[in-house]
């Protein structure tokens, strides 16, 4: 009963200590951002999809931190995986072949969730770059931009496995639910100020 509870609270420790770190890694910059530009940008888009995403990210969008994507590509390409491996022969087999097919569908899940972040960075990087949100648009920042974000998605797609792993639950959808609780307060708060102003 003893190694259990004393499981059971490293456990809840290491979750605990591993979504600290995310909320902190949520407040990282992207280098060359220019934060007031940023800024300008939320505030004009209050109550339009672009809040909804930044809910989703916990507030790493609306701070352009290296955890901008949040773990959209991962998600993104278990989907994609999850899709093929009912219609690709290969992956069919893969899937009859016990812990080491799974094991073998995790790793291109993880090979897709690079490629699909590499290009949602990149698509982010140019749109920082063209819409002025960068101190010195160019090569140099968009190469520090691209591997910043894609860096961060690798690092919370790992994280999201060792909470599987040594936490309690399912570690992305516990990153993904405590960046929402994390931003529901001020989601609250700028609802009700729309509201009151009568935006809506």
């Amino acid at each position: 009963m003893n190694n259990s509870m004393s499981e059971l609270w490293s456990r809840l420790g290491f979750l605990a200590i591993a979504l600290v770190v995310y909320r902190i890694g949520t407040h990282i910059p992207i280098p060359g951002i220019n934060p007031e530009q940023v800024a300008a940008l939320f505030q004009q888009s209050q109550g339009t999809i672009l809040q909804y995403f930044n809910l989703f990210s916990g507030g790493a969008l609306e701070r352009m931190s290296i955890f901008a994507l949040s773990v959209v590509p991962y998600i993104s390409s278990a989907i994609v995986m999850q899709l093929f491996s009912n219609s690709v022969p290969y992956l069919q087999e893969l899937k009859k072949d016990g812990q080491a097919g799974r094991n073998a569908i995790t790793q291109y899940t993880r090979y897709g969730t690079v490629l699909l972040a590499f290009i949602q960075a990149s698509a982010l990087a140019v749109t920082l770059s063209s819409g002025g949100l960068a101190y010195n648009p160019g090569t140099a920042f968009f190469v520090s931009a691209v591997f910043s974000v894609v860096a961060g998605t690798i690092f919370l797609m790992w994280l999201g496995e060792q909470i599987t792993q040594r936490g309690i639950g399912n570690g992305i959808s516990l990153i993904i639910f405590s960046g929402i609780v994390a931003e529901i307060p001020r989601a609250l708060v700028t609802t009700f100020e729309l509201g009151r102003t009568g935006a809506i």
